[in-house]
This record gives C-alpha cells, structure tokens and sequence, in this order.
C-alpha cells in the first residue's frame, strides 16, 4: 500500500466498548459512511486527507489504524514471518523510530507481551536487510507506530497513524483519583444530547474531564489540536512532495505537489480558525474538595478552556445554577460522575449523598437534561427521578449506565 497517494483505502477506527456507537455517530457528522460497525471499531474508507482528518477530530476513538496483512498465524514462528513480508522499508524511516502495540487472544502465547517483541524483532531484520541499517524501537510514543491485533488463528498487521491513543488529549497534568477517561466523558455528553449551545453543569468535577470536553465541544475545538505529535507524522516520505496534489496556501504555491506535512499544517490551521470563544454557554466545575478543583482548572489550563468553565469549591448542592439563555429552549445539561462504590467509597455511606443528587436536580435544575453515571444499579435507584434512557458504558472495567433525566423530575 502506498498510505500517501492511494485515494481509497479501508481505515479502521478503534475505540473502547460500548463507544463505537458514539464514533460511529461522529463519522457520520464528519461525512463519513460506514462500512463495517463491530463493538469496538467503525470501519470508513478514504485517502491520507481522511487519516488526517480522522485523527483530529475525534472525540470517542482511541486510534486511527490502516491495515497492512490480514493472515493466518498459529504461532509465533507464524507471526514473525508474516510481520517480515510486509515492506517495511517503504513506510518507516531507517533512522527513525517506531513502537509496537498488540492485544493477543491465542492459545499458544502465555506471555502477551512475547508478540510485540518479535513484531519489533521482525521489522528491524527486515530493516537492516534493505536498507543495511534499522530505525530504533521502544515503548515511547515519538515516532512511528505498528499495531498487531491476533484473534485465534488470525492475525491482523496494522500502521497505527495515531501512536499515543486518542483519548490522550494531552491536557490532564493531574489526574485526580479514579479519572474518567476523555473518550467516556465526551460520549456521555453525546448521549445526553448536549451540543455546546445551552449551559453546562458538573457537579463533583473530580479532575475537570466533563468540563473540559464539554468546553471543547461548545468551542469547536478540535481534540487532536492538544496533541504534540501523531504517528503519522513520522511515516516515510511525509515531508516529501506528492506530485498532483494541491498545494495548501500554508506553502508557497508549487505547480508539482504538496507533502503531506503542508496538507496537515493547512488542516490544523483551519481546525483553529473555526474555533469560537465569543457567545459561549456557561460552564460550571464544582467539587468539595479545594484541591481537586486547583486541579482541575490546572488542567483546564493545559487544555486552552480554562476561561470557559467557572470553577469553585462548593458542596454540590451549592453549585450554581444559571438562567437559560433562550427562554424557549432547555436551559442545559447537569452531569454527574460520583463514587460508585466500587473502586472508592462505601455503598451505604454513599446512598444519601445519591438521595441528595435526585433532590438537587429536581429542586434546582427543573427543566434541564440530568445525567448519572455510575456502576451501581442500586445506588442508582435512590435518585429517585424518573429516568428516559439508561445508556451502557464501561469507565474502564467497570460496567456502568449513564441514567438520563429529561426535565429532572422526582417520581411519586
């Protein structure tokens, strides 16, 4: 495959479970028609532009991967040969650098990280041979990236254009206990409906993620702008000129071709231009802990939002809560992520403080679009609102719900 002039190649969206409904709704926003849905992947077809594009501008995914070989392997003699085949000396710089990640579901290999090492193995050998000297490897992510994915008897050799995972936005300095992950929080945001154009409350803000994602949303910023480097920027041959293709007006204007840089440049400059910092919905981040909320808004910093979201120490029931800015429309969103329980605090210490989260929506936030998540059906009952969807999730392995409130109200 030739990743920068061929026009019309599979490319595989990954992302974590229970999201690649939400991915498949951003790539259908983006223009995109999906091939293939699985519960992990959304599948597209496109051209280097699309890679491009794909990976700045997503919010749920975690990589952008272009296959290389689809074949049988039943052992790690198998592995090693079919990773060698591939030529490796049209992709990847002699002297650059690349890192291999894998996720491995096959009997014969009892130590996982056993096939990313002969994957390395196999590359550099291959490497050395073509162009008498190999690139380095390792598990930094600054260079170029492969990803192997073995199901039984098949394997499937990837270029991971992304490298570090999209859901790394770059902007969490402090992570706070038990973070919600930036590909969960923006999905969460999606499910309950909330577009950046009405207020935005997060009560019990933790280390700021659904502020944050919702500050970007409401800005249009794109995610992958954060990032300082994608592992398609270090592909061979992305400096060099392609002939025919239009030259971005970033670059002097050349009749012969562009290089994927310029096209890249151009692209992220637009991305920046479309940004909106005027007419914004008002953000509110509220915990009681002083320190989380130092923290979260030192990573609101990190983010470019911090301007956008009020922070403030408060008890939740004490977050406040604005006027709707039409009269006519829902006033916004609240959302909450508290303990569920499992990896921090006591179920029975927690069920009032739930109680207390049902009054407060109700009591303060009639009208607006409520949301839980928690993996904890039973403190999720002590709510006590009545609910319109109840979406599944997984904050890493927890199996969770996000309950969604329309309107916010108690039953009985």
């Amino acid at each position: 495959m030739k990743i920068w002039t061929d026009k019309n190649y599979p490319i595989i969206i990954s992302c974590a479970k229970e999201l690649s409904r939400w991915t498949e709704v951003e790539v259908r926003d983006m223009g995109y028609s999906p091939i293939e849905v699985t519960e992990n992947t959304v599948v597209v077809r496109g051209s280097m532009r699309d890679v491009f594009k794909l990976n700045l501008h997503l919010r749920t995914a975690h990589r952008v991967l272009v296959p290389l070989l689809r074949t049988t392997c039943r052992n790690i003699r198998d592995l090693y040969q079919s990773v060698y085949s591939i030529d490796w000396e049209n992709l990847l710089e002699a002297d650059g650098y690349f890192s291999v990640s894998s996720i491995v579901h096959n009997y014969t290999i009892r130590d996982t990280r056993i096939p990313s090492l002969y994957t390395k193995d196999a590359i550099a050998d291959r490497m050395r041979e073509r162009c008498q000297r190999r690139p380095d490897s390792g598990g930094q992510n600054i260079g170029a990236a492969v990803f192997v994915y073995w199901e039984k008897d098949e394997v499937i050799i990837y270029l991971d254009t992304s490298g570090e995972p999209l859901s790394k936005r770059g902007y969490r300095r402090i992570p706070g206990s038990a973070p919600m992950q930036e590909t969960l929080a923006a999905a969460c945001l999606m499910a309950m409906g909330w577009k950046g154009d009405t207020h935005f409350l997060s009560p019990m803000c933790g280390s700021g993620t659904p502020a944050i994602e919702a500050a970007m949303i409401a800005m249009n910023k794109a995610p992958g702008s954060l990032k300082g480097h994608f592992a398609f920027q270090s592909i061979k041959g992305f400096s060099r000129l392609i002939p025919g293709e239009k030259a971005p007006i970033v670059a002097p204007r050349q009749s012969y071709g562009a290089s994927p840089e310029q096209i890249w440049k151009e692209m992220a400059l637009e991305a920046k231009k479309n940004e909106k910092t005027e007419n914004l919905p008002r953000i509110i981040a509220t915990d009681i802990s002083p320190e989380a909320v130092e923290n979260a808004h030192t990573n609101a910093i990190a983010a470019g939002v911090a301007q956008y979201i009020q922070f403030k120490a408060c008890d939740f029931g004490d977050t406040p809560v604005p006027e709707a800015i039409d009269p006519s429309s829902s006033p916004g969103c609240v959302f909450f992520n508290p303990e569920y329980g499992i990896r921090l605090g006591d179920p029975e210490e927690l069920a009032p403080i739930y109680e207390r989260i049902g009054t407060f929506m109700n009591e303060k936030c009639s009208g607006w679009t409520g949301a839980l998540i928690t993996g904890n059906p039973d403190l999720a009952k002590m709510v006590n609102l009545y609910y319109r969807n109840r979406v599944p999730f997984f904050n890493g392995p927890i199996d969770c719900r996000l309950f969604i409130y329309e309107g916010c109200k108690l039953k009985g």
